[in-house]
């Protein structure tokens, strides 16, 4: 059994183009959540012996993840005017190391959604992102590192 811990996971931002992406680590995050569910039919007949029948849909997808609220943070920047300008960035969140072969995880083209900043009375300023597929060329894949 292998077991992957989330401090191993990383969460990368292209630099790059989609052909030739530059991955660069975003390390100024703590937990990242990657969400992942598929919208459901009801198919359900009589020949179902009583039981309800679901197909799986449309697939949706988020990444939510905090971050230190840096100003000085190039990623930080990059996310923050991504939310401001409704740009787009595109993201890959690896169970691992993106040049380790076997580490896998969703490669997206994302919009920032949500860019939440938190106050709390005796820890650092955060903020909360969340971010979601966007329209792009280049539709969400699943990523395996060969």
């Amino acid at each position: 059994m292998a077991v992957k811990l989330g401090l191993d996971a990383k969460l990368y931002r292209n630099t790059g183009t989609f052909a030739v992406p530059v991955w660069n680590e975003v390390k100024n995050v703590k937990d990242v959540t990657l969400n992942l569910e598929a919208g459901e039919a009801d198919v359900t007949t009589r020949g179902n012996a009583g039981w309800r029948a679901t197909v799986a849909t449309l697939k949706d997808g988020s990444i939510e993840f905090e971050m230190v609220w840096d100003t000085t943070d190039d990623d930080f920047g990059a996310i923050r005017d991504a939310f401001l300008n409704r740009g787009a960035v595109e993201f890959a969140v690896m169970d691992g190391d993106i040049a380790t072969a076997g580490s896998q995880g969703l490669r997206a083209t994302c919009m920032v959604t949500n860019f939440s900043r938190n106050e709390p009375l005796e820890e650092a300023v955060t903020v909360s992102v969340t971010v979601k597929p966007t329209y792009s060329v280049n539709p969400p894949v699943w990523m395996v590192v060969p």
